[in-house]
């Protein structure tokens, strides 16, 4: 187990550690749109994505993106802390070949109750830099020599 993040160890303008999925693959995006029953044709059949959508391939699940943010932000907070609220927007396509990158940069800290509230500026990016999701979060961190943040949380401890 990682050690854990603590609300008084984080600053405004850190980069929390990235998390990076690559290459993907047809058979990653076949497998996710299985493990999810998403089966629209443009994340598994290239004839229609191509040529009926006029995509240039068969593209990565959104579902999937919003999983790997998840990831990178829960993955970050540790067991001891709780990511509370995630949004971002799906700017981009991804396809087969493409290496994303998650990435996290902490905009704000604040102290409520007995805990911290950590605001974030979150993405996906692709190979070249592009932006393909962004988006903003928020997780509760524990305070050093506090409790630990409840399981599963209830947003009233933030008084």
């Amino acid at each position: 187990m990682a050690e854990p993040v603590y609300f008084e160890s984080v600053a405004v303008g850190d980069d929390i550690p990235v998390l990076a999925k690559a290459p993907m693959t047809t058979a990653h995006i076949i497998r996710w749109s299985a493990a999810m029953e998403n089966w629209h044709k443009i994340h598994y059949d290239w004839r229609y994505a191509t040529g009926h959508d006029g995509l240039p391939d068969v593209l990565v699940n959104g579902s999937w993106k919003q999983h790997v943010l998840a990831q990178l932000l829960v993955d970050w907070a540790g067991e001891t802390g709780w990511l509370w609220k995630m949004n971002f927007q799906y700017r981009g396509m991804n396809i087969p070949g493409d290496t994303l990158t998650a990435w996290g940069r902490v905009t704000g800290t604040r102290r409520r109750g007995d805990y911290g509230v950590v605001e974030l500026e979150i993405g996906l990016k692709d190979q070249n830099g592009r932006e393909g999701s962004p988006g903003t979060a928020s997780v509760v961190l524990p305070l050093k020599g506090g409790p630990g943040v409840p399981y599963p949380f209830d947003p009233t401890v933030l008084h």
